[in-house]
């Protein structure tokens, strides 16, 4: 079972028991969170880039708050990470959720290698997947909740444009929740970079992987795991062998929400024609498939979204609750000499 280490006397978290360092001075733990992580309850984290570039303002203040009540509602602490005048905080107060989301895109959006620039000049910083990873890791929290993750673009084998998401996912051992990729990725190769990172993509009730809007992209998962129990079981092994990749959970977009959402897919594909009818290629690729499916569906897109991401956090905390039943009744595999 992890330990999560010591607390200061300044109130703050020292040494994460999943790291062999102490923890930085900028890390300010939330008292949620801090509590949480002492007492060993399930702790889940959650990204700041939905809140500052995914929507509007009060909209994304309060969508935040609804995921983060999501999780609550269900015995679990919300962990949402970011980066507030060099703080890097592990769960947000209702003043630095809004604070973040007045500030928007002002807010520097933030990948693992800007984490060190924005700390050292006192910068407002929006974690992204990679960012939120390698934070919740340092901070001793194996669980992680988003919409989706990034992948290779489409001309990536000649671009080489490759999210910092998957270099992170193969080197930093957190469970990704999400709800695969988008469509309008490259997802073959997406998964063939993930497979050569030795990332685990689990399908959760499913062997096939999620596209985002479609619960089926007609590509295999490397496992498939039925049930928090199970994905709980299969994420306490990664830790317990120190295996120092990340597990992707794609779970499946629910087939309500999939109906609904079976215009936006077909938007994508349109888009994706259109991409290629016009000759755009390189890093011009995803900027246009953006914009114009969001033309195409007159904005309907991000009320998909937002309810996937709901979804997505109600599955985190119940993997999250499972995984800290399975450490609790100490029922994780161990070798029999």
């Amino acid at each position: 079972q992890v330990s999560f280490g010591n607390w200061g006397h300044n109130g703050l978290l020292t040494t994460a028991g999943t790291m062999d360092r102490p923890l930085p001075r900028s890390f300010v733990f939330s008292d949620e969170v801090k509590q949480a992580l002492v007492q060993g309850l399930p702790v889940v984290a959650l990204e700041s880039t939905i809140i500052s570039h995914g929507m509007p303002y009060p909209q994304n203040v309060t969508v935040a708050r609804e995921v983060e009540d999501i999780l609550r509602s269900q015995g679990v602490a919300p962990a949402t990470i970011g980066i507030l005048e060099g703080q890097i905080h592990i769960g947000m107060t209702a003043e630095h959720l809004e604070m973040l989301g007045q500030l928007g895109e002002s807010c520097r959006k933030v990948s693992r290698r800007d984490l060190a620039s924005v700390v050292s000049t006192r910068q407002n910083g929006a974690t992204t997947v990679s960012a939120t990873m390698l934070l919740a890791h340092m901070a001793g929290i194996p669980l992680f909740v988003t919409g989706g993750i990034g992948g290779v673009h489409r001309g990536g084998s000649e671009t080489w444009d490759v999210s910092a998401d998957l270099t992170e996912l193969g080197r930093t051992p957190v469970c990704v929740v999400c709800a695969g990729a988008k469509s309008i990725l490259d997802l073959p190769l997406t998964l063939e970079f993930l497979e050569s990172q030795g990332v685990c993509v689990a399908g959760y009730g499913t062997d096939d992987f999620p596209a985002f809007f479609t619960p089926h992209s007609g590509l295999p998962v490397s496992v498939r795991v039925d049930g928090a129990e199970t994905a709980a079981a299969l994420l306490g092994a990664q830790l317990q062998l120190g295996i120092n990749s990340g597990i992707v959970l794609a779970v499946p977009i629910p087939d309500k929400l999939a109906a609904e959402s079976a215009s936006i897919e077909e938007a994508t594909q349109v888009a994706i024609r259109e991409c290629q009818e016009h000759g755009i290629s390189g890093n011009k690729v995803t900027p246009y498939l953006l914009k114009r499916i969001n033309e195409i569906t007159g904005g309907n897109s991000l009320r998909a979204n937002i309810a996937l991401v709901k979804h997505n956090a109600s599955v985190g905390a119940a993997v999250a609750k499972a995984l800290h039943t399975l450490r609790a009744s100490n029922a994780e595999p161990s070798a029999k000499l």
